[in-house]
């Protein structure tokens, strides 16, 4: 087994949850690339880094989900019992078709690129309201108080959840990242997440009741209506793809606005250089979800043996781990200082929203949020600066990689 191979220094290859792999893990990737491409983890999964293997294995039909199967064989036989795993058992996100088509095919019409540019004025109002409500201040933490405000409005917007009950919303942790990392959750960890659940299924089934009793132009009306007609959707189905879009519609773009603006302000140079051409800003953002992708990972398992990916033979059954952040700054797609922020860059197609049937159904309200976001933000705060660059606070998990806080002034 090839997890034997180590670096010089004698630290696994592979460690997501380690302070240092969490503050910068593209060195990390930079050595995984070049001494062991496909590595098998303590766990037994395969990880590929580089972006040939993590392509294909995103879009080949011979990998899939298997969601159930795999948690049994890390967990154990009674995994399903605990609420967390089972709600997770019916996301889109972990099914396989038939169930994926079916489960998506009711969700996809609230994504097409037409009702999603519809939404330009709206974003645009909640990032001048946000704005608003702090420029007298001087200062503000630019995760709370700014991009975590606007994607988890326009999700309450999309979902049809009421004004008046949105402040929890607002308030809530981000502390359910954990739930998607590879290394195994412990007891207190699966506690959490099952708290966690209950509470987002009892919020959620009261305002299923209220549409169906007060039918909305919004997608929980959609949805309930979609559960009514039988067999397309259970109610278990309905509130696990509800607590799953409320989650994927915020989590990443908080991430990508984060990131991008910490990305930002480490480059001076390319700062001065996105206020001067604000017409730079829709191939900034393809940087920005290259350069620090706000998802660094997705999983496959083999539905049949595999042959050979990057030289490796895997057994039907087998978790392959997709390294998007490592794939994103593989120097045999981008050959010009991969590990440079680049504006200007061109030909940029970051792995960031996954890809095959998976791709992300909200990838294109993200980039349209984003560029709303910090393009507003250099045109109405041109000398905000960031308090501290050079040590900013990372949330402590690994898939969704983002921070906790940054605080800026002006």
């Amino acid at each position: 087994m090839n997890e034997q191979v180590q670096p010089a220094g004698g630290d696994p290859l592979f460690n997501p949850l380690s302070p240092d792999f969490i503050r910068d893990p593209y060195p990390h990737y930079d050595r995984l690339r070049a001494i062991d491409p496909i590595h098998v983890t303590p766990f037994g999964q395969f990880v590929a880094s580089r972006h040939a293997d993590v392509s294909l294995v995103m879009r080949d039909k011979r990998f899939g989900k298997d969601f159930v199967e795999r948690s049994k064989r890390r967990y154990s036989e009674k995994i399903m019992d605990e609420p967390v795993f089972r709600s997770m058992s019916h996301w889109m996100l972990q099914s396989d078709p038939p169930d994926h088509t079916r489960l998506r095919g009711l969700v996809v019409k609230a994504f097409t690129a037409r009702r999603v540019e519809d939404m330009r004025p709206r974003i645009q109002e909640i990032v001048d309201q946000a704005i608003d409500a702090v420029i007298a201040r001087g200062h503000m933490d630019l995760i709370e108080d700014f991009a975590f405000r606007l994607p988890v409005t326009i999700i309450c917007d999309m979902l049809g959840i009421p004004e008046d009950h949105r402040e929890v919303f607002y308030k809530s942790s981000r502390d359910g990242g954990r739930l998607l990392d590879p290394v195994p959750l412990s007891p207190e960890e699966i506690a959490k997440g099952n708290a966690g659940n209950m509470m987002a299924q009892m919020y959620f089934q009261q305002l299923f009741e209220l549409r169906r009793k007060n039918p909305g132009d919004d997608l929980i009306t959609q949805l309930v209506q979609a559960e009514e007609d039988g067999n397309k959707l259970t109610n278990e189905e309905l509130t696990a793809n509800i607590i799953l879009l409320f989650g994927a519609g915020h989590e990443t773009t908080v991430n990508l606005i984060g990131n991008g603006l910490l990305a930002l302000h480490r480059n001076p140079d390319q700062l001065a250089l996105l206020k001067a051409r604000p017409e730079l800003m829709v191939g900034a953002i393809e940087e920005f979800l290259r350069y620090d992708s706000s998802v660094q990972m997705t999983g496959r398992v083999t539905l049949e043996d595999i042959e050979d990916l990057g030289g490796r033979q895997i057994p039907k059954g087998e978790t392959v781990l997709c390294l998007l952040g490592s794939a994103n700054r593989d120097p045999a797609v981008y050959p010009d200082r991969p590990d440079r922020l680049d504006v200007t860059r061109q030909n940029v197609k970051p792995l960031s929203f996954g890809g095959g049937i998976h791709f992300c159904l909200g990838a294109q309200l993200a980039r349209i949020e984003a560029e709303i976001a910090i393009a507003t933000l250099l045109r109405r705060l041109p000398d905000l600066r960031i308090d501290d660059v050079e040590n900013p606070k990372w949330r402590p998990t690994f898939v969704l990689r983002g921070l906790t806080q940054l605080p800026a002034s002006w």
